[in-house]
């Protein structure tokens, strides 16, 4: 039933149930851990009852076989007795034995259960505090964060679940075992009270030091997480700087301190399992040294010492289980902390903006006296907001950067803490951020975003966008997989993919982030046309567009000029005109960089006479609707083409699905790990082992001689002797325990190091190719779950497995030696265990694998969502991710459940099978009891007592261990991927001397993205001359960025070659080549850390110069205001700045490196012109004697370089100086002319 209740995902059982409990019982009270475990219990506290039953049941059976082992050595001390009281004693306790399997396996089902929707219901939880969390608590929490909450915390909880009733029923455990043995032993039986009230303070230090270590732990494993991801996220621009190294020992630090930390607590832990399997032997030593030294009257004959020792194991059992049960909930305690913080993060004030949906009024937007922050602790950044925006109407927002632009749209859409004042927006929304927010999934999907399909309304759409011959040249269409974060599109498509998502909902008012930004003039004017203007699809929509587009404004209806976060003009293009105030400045630097582009060229019209007399731009000349669709649009950073033998659905697709292997784990595998551990570290722990055991082995052969000891006149002889040596090979054993454990750990700390290390440098060296097939979710799995699997599960259960192993032998030894013809049902049961296992373990390891591989998903979509998370809100779609969030954590939990029930299966046989060795061992002790002596008999019977205990421990450590070792070979995959050319070249770097001049050479080069594309650029070649300036344009996807990736070598080349001052690129390391260029990409990426560390990662550069690295960017006062100034903590990417503010940071560290060769890719795009041409203006000069490369789809920006590339379809379409091109009036004519400057 429960099977199918995870199948069918009814409603009492799939994420969206548990978690909308949760939340609905947390909403009363803040979500402190307090709070967080009543709702907890709330929910699911009966279950947990229930489950806690059938353990005590279990434990009722546990107490009462020691009283039938005593009866037993009774009868085999009574020659006398009948033999069917000792046949009728030995099937009692083998039913007894079954009855406890099947109730104990009962609680463990039960509780693997809870531990599965307990983590339904946190990671809805997580997911849903995702999606309210404001900007500002952003800082506290990242991608790798959340995945450690959903991931390592959870399972904490879920281990909770597990150990929590050892805290209360291990003392009733130990309370019992007392009075059992004070029936034995009497008064003696109180110094084993004395010995556990010694232990126990110890073991309670202990575990109160190694909680704080693993707090130190999981505070070093959540910075490596954020690290991880951010270096995953951002990894094309760590490529391109050349960085991987230095973002690698960044990541290796930390890991340091990690290791550290786990080694510090794997001591400790050696320590503590010491001294909880030593207290067996300290309890009865202490017991049987006073039993018998104080009074050598008493004897300790079998059923005194061999009960005891069976209830001293459980008592031991007890013992260890409530350090493990404290221990487990001291890291739940943690973990619970760490949940109830996250979900305790400040949310964004639904209150900030009302929506009403209603029509009816003429104003769609109203703002009064509106104040506007970031956080409530921080100073508003927006002040005394008045704004209305009527029905129907086309509003600009323009200003300087920094101005306050994007976080006026924030301000409206209720992400900022609203401090004063309202806001009113009536009417549903559709928003278009200025950095493309995209989905992996396809373009169709990208587009409809959740929305039924429209045909007619889809192709107008996508005729309106621009986005026509881009389908037609992605390989399947619309049905074309767009890659993470649109990896494998170039900017201008991802921008027009978001804007068609706007487009196609068909809302009632939008926000529009600068989305003309990142595309060539002539779809700028397309667009405009056929979407947001006058005779657009928008016409009759609400429209807010932020923009730097100076020459659409004359037919927007008003225009909001903001200075400094307030508004400075509102008014008609003509009455801002006519007031000659802060707008017609602003026109004017505009108007004046537009000169100083076109003045070198004759054919240059007034630009400012165009703009200036208020002439309707609509009369200027734009692109028809067939240049637009004509134009090759063939993908830049993964251009596709078309394959007409291969399915659509096939053709589109770009990530691979992550494929989980088959059968058992190859033994290569193992070999691997142990190799990572160490040869001779894994010979010296087998043979630490076989010492001890062998210790633990003759302590207890010479306890059942000693009760074999004749009495004479009434006492024991040799009792000295006996107890002498009883104790010292005690005290052997304890040290051996401790040495062994520890070794093994430590083995497992250094595996773990290495496989990290390899893992990590085998993802570094990956070409980009790899990162964008990969889903950011696989690789965020590899680092945090699996990493943590190899950190401690493996060698913890490692540990486990052979302790449990070796122990298991010497039962065996002890039961054959004893009763020779036990050894005759021992092998069929070794047979059918041998059965029983393999069976298991090719299910197990294939279910793990699919868990594992059903987890990235999860990952994925956590991690897209929290990049998005300001989009799904602004379109109110927070269910629908919900729904997709719950599909997912669904499917993994359809996984994990055969699993559990797999577990319980194999655990209730095995035990079955150890219930009958003891039921063997106890039947030819009865046939032979002629031959037999007590103390042998009760040696033998004892120990094979413990054979079900000890096979369904070392059974569960190997499963574990078999499940887990799935990680070693998760993260060895991805040490198989191919690897991208070396980056330095026999291990040095190149000569310091080479690239001197910046003179590159293109010698008939041609570059594919991946072998079964079409070429990307074809059979280039040119010269360009050191320190000389080339602009390169050309139409979306025409090649322009793919040249950049050639010449950084992202890509190899697929034919020809690449001059650099002589020296071909080829011959070069990646690194010595990469961090000689300097690349602004079109994406500006920024790290979380300090905005120091940003400017100057290598920590190179002095303050001041760093400050006049800022000064020449136009930030030295926008930094110099900040609380910190170049301490200023920049959060995951960036993002408590704006787009326009990141480009001149990242401006500002490419003029602190001064690289003798410069490529700048739209790096001004989200800047005003006035700035642009201060900040091209400081280029000219900083960079006089560097080469520079620029990519520019604003045609302006590039009128002033020396020679000018044209690039179409990947061919050079045309190469010479601006004025010679625009006199051939060819390519480049065309597109100065679509810009307006002839």
């Amino acid at each position: 039933m429960e099977s199918m209740t995870f199948k069918k995902g009814q409603k009492n059982e799939t994420g969206l149930a548990e978690a909308e409990e949760i939340q609905a019982l947390l909403q009363s009270e803040q979500s402190q851990s307090g709070p967080l475990l009543k709702a907890f219990w709330s929910m699911f506290g009966t279950y947990f009852l229930l489950s806690t039953l059938n353990l005590v049941i279990c434990d009722v059976f546990l107490f009462s076989i020691p009283k039938l082992l005593s009866l037993f050595l009774e009868f085999i001390e009574d020659q006398e007795a009948p033999n069917w009281h000792g046949y009728f004693y030995a099937f009692t306790m083998f039913l007894l034995a079954c009855l406890q399997t099947l109730f104990e396996q009962r609680y463990m089902y039960m509780c693997l259960v809870l531990g599965l929707r307990l983590k339904t219901a946190v990671t809805g939880l997580v997911y849903r505090k995702i999606l309210v969390t404001s900007n500002a608590s952003r800082k506290a929490a990242t991608v790798g964060e959340i995945v450690n909450l959903v991931s390592v915390d959870v399972q904490k909880l879920m281990d909770l679940i597990i150990y929590f009733n050892g805290t209360w029923l291990a003392p009733i455990r130990i309370i019992i075992c007392f009075v059992f043995l004070w029936q034995l032993l009497g008064p003696s039986a109180l110094t084993s009270i004395a010995v556990f009230l010694l232990l126990l303070p110890l073991n309670f230090v202990i575990t109160k030091k190694r909680s704080q270590f693993q707090e130190a732990q999981m505070k070093y494993k959540d910075e490596r997480a954020r690290l991880t991801s951010a270096i995953l996220s951002d990894i094309k621009v760590i490529k391109l700087y050349g960085w991987e190294n230095i973002f690698m020992e960044k990541v290796l630090d930390i890991r340091k301190q990690e290791l550290q930390a786990l080694k510090r607590s794997q001591i400790l832990l050696s320590a503590s399992l010491a001294s909880f399997h030593s207290s067996t032997f300290l309890i009865a030593f202490v017991m049987f040294a006073v039993y018998t030294l104080v009074d050598n009257t008493h004897i300790l004959d079998a059923q005194k010492a061999f009960v005891s020792l069976t209830l001293i194991n459980i008592l031991n059992t007890a013992h260890s289980f409530l350090p493990f049960s404290i221990n487990a909930a001291v890291q739940a305690k943690v973990s619970l902390n760490r949940l109830a913080a996250f979900l305790n993060l400040e949310e964004l004030n639904p209150e900030s903006s009302s929506r009403n949906i209603s029509d009816c009024v003429q104003a769609s937007i109203t703002v009064r006296n509106g104040t506007f922050s970031w956080s409530k602790e921080t100073s508003p950044c927006l002040r005394r907001i008045e704004l209305t925006v009527h029905r129907g109407s086309l509003l600009a927002i323009v200003g300087q950067v920094g101005a306050g632009k994007s976080s006026l749209l924030s301000a409206l859409l209720g992400e900022m803490e609203n401090t004063d004042g309202y806001v009113t927006m009536k009417g549903t929304v559709a928003y278009v951020p200025q950095q493309a927010w995209i989905q992996n999934a396809s373009v169709e999907d990208n587009i409809l975003f959740g929305k039924e399909m429209d045909e007619i309304w889809f192709n107008r759409v996508i005729d309106a966008c621009a986005l026509q011959a881009d389908l037609e040249s992605f390989p399947a269409g619309r049905k074309s997989e767009i890659g993470e974060k649109g990896i494998n599109i170039s900017g201008g498509q991802k921008q027009r993919v978001n804007l068609a998502r706007a487009v196609y909902r068909k809302a009632s008012i939008y926000l529009l982030d600068d989305p003309l930004s990142a595309v060539d003039a002539h779809i700028r004017q397309h667009i405009f046309e056929h979407v947001l203007g006058p005779n657009g699809l928008l016409k009759n929509k609400t429209r807010v567009l932020v923009t730097h587009t100076i020459n659409i404004l004359p037919q927007v209806d008003n225009i909001v000029v903001l200075v400094d976060g307030t508004i400075s003009e509102v008014g008609s293009y003509q009455e801002l005109l006519q007031k000659n105030g802060i707008f017609a400045e602003f026109l004017h630097s505009h108007i004046t960089a537009e000169e100083k582009a076109g003045s070198s060229l004759s054919a240059v019209g007034d630009t400012k006479g165009t703009v200036t007399s208020g002439n309707d731009p609509s009369q200027e000349k734009l692109c028809s609707d067939s240049s637009v669709k004509s134009s090759a649009m063939e993908r830049e950073a993964v251009p596709v083409s078309q394959d007409c033998t291969t399915a659509a659905a096939a053709k589109g697709r770009l990530t691979k699905e992550e494929k989980a292997q088959r059968g058992r784990v190859n033994i290569s595998i193992y070999v691997a790990y142990l190799r990572a551990t160490g040869s001779l570290l894994c010979l010296y722990i087998i043979l630490l082992f076989t010492c001890q055991q062998t210790v633990s082995f003759s302590r207890g052969y010479w306890l059942s001689m000693w009760t074999d000891d004749p009495a004479h006149n009434g006492t024991q002889q040799h009792t000295e002797l006996r107890v002498g040596v009883f104790g010292a090979l005690g005290v052997i054993q304890a040290l051996g325990r401790f040495i062994s454990t520890a070794a093994v750990l430590r083995g497992g700390v250094l595996a773990s190091h290495k496989l990290f290390l390899q893992l990590l440098r085998s993802v570094a060296r990956s070409p980009m190719i790899f990162f964008e097939q990969t889903p950011i979710g696989n690789l965020l799995n590899r680092f945090s779950k699996e990493i943590d699997a190899i950190d401690s599960v493996i060698p913890d259960k490692l540990k486990s497995l052979l302790g449990f192993l070796f122990n298991l032998l010497e039962i065996y030894l002890v039961i054959i030696v004893a009763t020779p013809m036990a050894a005759m049902a021992i092998v069929p049961l070794a047979v059918l265990y041998a059965v029983f296992q393999h069976f298991y373990i090719i299910t197990s390891c294939q279910l793990r694998r699919l868990e594992a591989a059903s987890r990235s998903p999860i990952y994925s979509h956590i991690s897209e969502t929290f990049q998005g998370s300001s989009m799904i809100r602004a379109y109110k779609d927070q269910e629908r991710f919900i729904l997709k969030s719950n599909f997912r954590v669904d499917e993994n939990q359809r996984i994990c459940f055969p699993g559990a029930v797999a577990d319980r299966w194999l655990a209730t046989n095995l035990e079955f099978l150890g219930n009958g060795i003891v039921l063997f061992a106890a039947l030819f002790a009865v046939i032979g009891r002629t031959r037999l002596s007590p103390g042998t008999a009760g040696f033998s019977i004892s120990y094979a007592l413990q054979i079900t205990g000890v096979l369904n421990w070392m059974v569960r450590s190997w499963t574990e261990i078999e499940n887990n070792i799935v990680s070693v070979e998760r993260v060895r995959e991805y040490l198989q991927t191919p690897k991208e050319a070396p980056w330095t070249l026999n291990g040095k770097p190149q000569d310091q001397v080479w690239l001197t001049e910046g003179r590159i050479e293109f010698r008939n080069y041609s570059l594919r993205y991946r072998p079964d594309l079409e070429l990307a650029l074809k059979h280039v070649s040119l010269t360009i001359n050191g320190q000389e300036k080339i602009g390169i344009t050309g139409r979306t996807g025409a090649g322009k960025s793919t040249l950049a990736v050639g010449l950084l070598r992202l890509v190899e080349a697929a034919e020809g070659e690449i001059l650099i001052d002589g020296l071909d690129i080829a011959q070069v390391g990646l690194h010595d080549l990469r961090t000689k260029i300097t690349v602004i990409p079109q994406d500006p990426v920024l790290f979380s850390g300090s905005l120091r560390t940003n400017l100057d990662p290598l920590n190179q550069y002095t303050d001041a110069d760093i400050w006049t690295a800022l000064e020449l960017t136009q930030l030295k006062n926008f930094i110099a205001d900040l609380p910190d100034q170049l301490e200023y903590k920049c959060t995951d990417q960036g993002e408590n700045l704006s787009t326009g503010q990141k480009q001149l940071v990242c401006l500002a560290r490419a003029l602190l490196q001064k690289a003798k060769i410069l490529v700048l890719d739209e790096a001004t795009s989200a800047v005003d012109p006035e700035t642009d041409l201060q900040i091209q203006s400081t280029l000219r000069t900083q960079f006089k004697e560097s080469t520079v490369l620029t990519i520019a789809h604003r045609v302006n920006t590039i009128m002033d370089c020396d020679r000018i590339l044209v690039l179409e379809n990947g061919w050079i379409a045309e190469f010479d100086t601006p004025e010679k091109l625009i006199a051939q009036k060819g390519a480049f004519y065309r597109l100065v002319e679509e810009s307006g400057l002839v």
